[in-house]
């Protein structure tokens, strides 16, 4: 069984790699016996070329929610200027599981997700780091419309922490034009740090703002999914032959 080589980005907030630790440690519990190696792209240690190099087989799995730029060009060179040919797991969303987390997230904070009454009667803002990458937003809003269609919100607006607008208070302005009686922030985001920092600070109107998804039982196990998936594709591909 190849070992999990769990990707982050990494961050100078220590509370990035003790969310990723916690992570590891669920994806553990919920996987006994598979070995979960953890590597950084910067910031934090190790890196990439101190782990690759010490793992005989191994599934590279990248702790990334779109397909922006860390996972189409940082983490595949990375790998190869270790001299690594690992395969490499698709990134975490979209999945259902990771709209089971918010739901996880947003109950934690007082919401009564469980009440299609409640449901209908609150707005969501879904608050994402951004990119440049406008294919990564636009996945990010696609998210946001299933979130919307699955859960039936009042409504559901998408905010950025980063890069272009809407920032979170025009997402809340949104929502109460469109009928909302309540408002809630839900973060996109992995690990607390400037970004989840910087949400909580713009979203002081709403009724409640929930956590970072963090290390929640529906990502470990998406993790795990994701580690799944790779490993069976590279052991079905033919070998090349010269």
């Amino acid at each position: 069984m190849p070992a999990l080589l769990l990707i982050a980005h990494g961050s100078r907030d220590p509370r990035h790699a003790a969310t990723v630790a916690a992570l590891v440690e669920e994806v553990r519990a919920q996987r006994p016996g598979t070995e979960v190696a953890t590597a950084y792209l910067d910031h934090c240690a190790p890196r990439i070329p101190q782990v690759v190099g010490r793992l005989a087989d191994a599934v590279a799995v990248p702790l990334l929610l779109n397909r922006a730029f860390h996972a189409k060009h940082d983490i595949p060179a990375a790998l190869r200027a270790a001299g690594s040919r690992l395969p490499v797991a698709d990134v975490l969303g979209p999945s259902p599981l990771l709209l089971a987390a918010l739901d996880r997230r947003l109950a934690e904070a007082g919401l009564a997700v469980g009440s299609p009454a409640a449901r209908a009667r609150t707005g969501v803002v879904l608050a994402a780091a951004g990119s440049s990458d406008p294919a990564a937003d636009a996945a990010t809003r696609a998210v946001a419309a299933e979130w919307r269609r699955t859960r039936r919100w009042a409504a559901v607006e998408v905010a950025y922490a980063s890069a272009a607008g809407p920032r979170v208070p025009d997402a809340l302005a949104a929502l109460r034009t469109a009928g909302a009686e309540r408002t809630a922030v839900a973060p996109y985001l992995l690990a607390p740090g400037l970004l989840p920092d910087r949400i909580a600070a713009a979203a002081e109107d709403a009724d409640l703002v929930a956590d970072v998804l963090g290390p929640s039982p529906e990502l470990a196990a998406l993790l795990l999914h994701r580690y799944d998936q790779a490993r069976h594709t590279a052991d079905t591909t033919p070998a090349l032959t010269a």
